[in-house]
C-alpha cells in the first residue's frame, strides 16, 4: 500500500503524532548536525503529510512545532548570537515559507475533494451519479462477500414524467427530479446511497438490508413521493423494482441488469407499483 493510501485510512490524532515525531526526530538530526548543514527541505515532509491528511490546522501545529524546533537548535549549536533577535528571524522567514506551503496544499486539498464531488455527484438532483452508484455498488458486493450479509437495490421510474415537461416545462421537471432526490433522502439511512442514474431514473443501494427491511423502506418512500407530488399537483407515480441478495452477485453488472429487468416489470404491469424479489430466492418475487 502506498503511503498517501496508507495515511488517508488513518485517523487525525495518528497524523498528529506521527508529525510531531518526525518534527522531533528532525531536530535530533539538527542538533547533532550543528549549524552548518540546514535540514529545512526534510521539515516539509511532517508539514505537508500533515496540511495534507488533516487539514490546515494540522499543518499550522506543525509549523509551530517546527518553528520551536529551530529555535531550540540554533541556541543549543551556536550559543549567543551577536544580536538576540538572529535566531528568531531566521526561524520567522522558515516559518513564513513554511506557512506559505501549507496555504497552498491544504487549498489544493479542498479544491481536488470538491472537483472529486462534483464528478460523482449529479448536478441537477444532489444524488450521486450513475458512475459513482455503480463503483459504489461494487464496493458493497465486496463487502457482502467479506462479511456475509445481504443488501438490497432498488431501481425507480418516475411514470408519466414527460406529462409534467409537456405541460408546465422544463423548469417544472427539473424541480420535480430535485423533490424525488430530496424526498428519497430523506426517508432512508444515511449509509445508503442515493443515485440519479439519468432522465427520470433513480436507484437506492441499501447495505445490509434483508426482504423484510427493503420492502418497509421502499414502500415509505414510495408513500411519501406519492403524497409530495399529489401536494404539488403532478399527475405522476412511481414504478419501483426491489432485488435482494443474500449471497452477492458475481459482478455488479448483474446488479443493475437484475434491477432495471425488475423495474421495467412493475412498469409494464400497470405502474405505480412495487415489485420485490430476492435473487436468491425467484419463487418469492412479490
Amino acid at each position: 500500500m502506498r503511503l498517501n493510501d496508507f495515511l488517508g485510512l488513518r485517523s487525525p490524532l495518528f497524523i498528529y503524532t506521527c508529525g510531531f515525531l518526525l518534527v522531533g526526530l528532525l531536530g535530533v538530526v539538527d542538533f547533532l548536525n550543528g549549524p552548518d548543514i540546514s535540514s529545512l527541505i526534510f521539515y516539509v515532509i511532517p508539514v505537508f503529510l500533515a496540511a495534507w491528511h488533516a487539514g490546515r490546522r494540522a499543518g499550522l501545529l506543525m509549523c509551530a512545532a517546527s518553528g520551536v524546533s529551530w529555535l531550540i537548535v540554533a541556541y543549543a549549536t551556536t550559543g549567543d548570537f551577536s544580536n538576540p533577535f538572529i535566531a528568531y528571524w531566521n526561524a520567522a522567514v522558515r516559518l513564513g515559507f513554511m506557512l506559505v506551503l501549507v496555504h497552498l496544499v491544504a487549498s489544493f486539498k479542498i479544491s481536488l475533494t470538491q472537483e472529486r464531488e462534483l464528478a460523482r455527484t449529479d448536478y441537477l438532483t444532489g444524488a450521486v451519479n450513475g458512475r459513482s452508484f455503480t463503483e459504489l455498488s461494487e464496493v458493497e458486493i465486496n463487502r457482502a462477500r467479506r462479511n456475509e450479509h445481504p443488501f438490497s437495490v432498488a431501481f425507480m421510474d418516475i411514470d408519466d414524467f414527460k406529462l409534467v415537461n409537456d405541460r408546465e416545462g422544463h423548469s417544472a421537471g427539473n424541480r420535480l427530479l430535485q423533490l424525488v432526490s430530496d424526498t428519497i433522502r430523506q426517508n432512508v439511512r444515511t449509509v445508503d446511497t442515493v443515485a440519479r442514474l439519468g432522465g427520470d431514473e433513480f436507484a437506492v443501494l441499501m447495505p445490509e438490508t434483508g426482504d423484510e427491511a427493503a420492502q418497509v423502506v421502499i414502500r415509505r418512500v414510495r408513500c411519501e413521493l406519492l403524497e409530495v407530488v399529489r401536494r404539488k399537483g403532478w399527475p405522476v407515480t412511481f414504478s419501483v423494482g426491489v432485488v435482494t441478495w443474500d449471497y452477492p452477485p458475481a459482478s455488479v453488472d448483474d446488479v443493475l441488469r437484475a434491477s432495471d429487468e425488475l423495474m421495467y416489470t412493475a412498469k409494464r404491469l400497470g405502474k405505480n407499483t412495487v415489485r420485490h424479489i430476492n435473487a436468491n430466492k425467484p419463487a418469492t418475487a412479490a
